[in-house]
């Protein structure tokens, strides 16, 4: 059954700012990893050797912890503190809204990221990067290339540059606005220089 109406963003942020005060290291520390056990255990999660599942019981197990984990978890906000518990029904219509592909990158780089189903044949999309680790202002394009230059990858997820023309990168500073653009722009000088300037970042 569809949700009465679409979980927006103004939505979001009444309940959000109505929602339970958490402090974030309690949330990532605790709520969380305690949560992600109960899950696995109540829905007999275990993959041994294989890490991606190949048979629709596990599948369904998963897809199921993943709804319980989500509304009984929530989502943090860790600007106001709060934490939001989103309902099965507002969950299953977000998933129905959710587009069915987008197109990533430009160009000869532009990639179409579908929507995918157990035992799918198509490819998948190849993301490649750092991924969000820090990475010296020295060998961060150097990197990215390393990622840019290999045919297989269709799209480029950053790492962060943890200093910015010597001075460290500290949050709500002007240096981590810089850092971002920075990043980009080296992102964007890696693929060119790859021959790739189109690559999704």
């Amino acid at each position: 059954m569809a949700a009465s109406r679409p979980l927006d963003v103004f939505e979001s942020f009444t309940r959000f700012s109505e929602g339970k005060k958490t402090r974030e290291d309690q949330w990532d520390y605790v709520t969380v990893p305690t949560n992600a056990l109960r899950m696995k255990e109540k829905y007999k999660i275990a993959f041994g050797k294989n890490i991606i599942p190949e048979d629709e019981d596990i599948a369904d197990r998963l897809f199921q912890a993943g709804m319980d984990m989500l509304i009984s978890t929530g989502i943090y906000n860790s600007s106001l503190g709060k934490v939001l518990c989103p309902t099965e029904d507002e969950v299953l219509e977000a998933i129905r809204r959710a587009p069915r592909k987008i197109s990533l990158g430009y160009g000869n780089e532009r990639v179409s990221c579908k929507s995918r189903r157990m035992g799918d044949r198509r490819a998948p999309v190849i993301e490649a990067g750092p991924t969000g680790a820090p990475v010296s202002e020295s060998i961060f394009t150097p990197m990215i290339m390393s990622y840019a230059q290999e045919p297989s990858v269709d799209a480029i997820v950053s790492g962060v540059l943890d200093t910015v023309r010597g001075q460290p990168v500290n949050t709500n500073t002007p240096w981590e606005i810089r850092a971002t653009v920075e990043e980009i722009r080296y992102i964007r000088d890696a693929c060119a220089i790859c021959g790739r300037p189109g690559l999704c970042i």
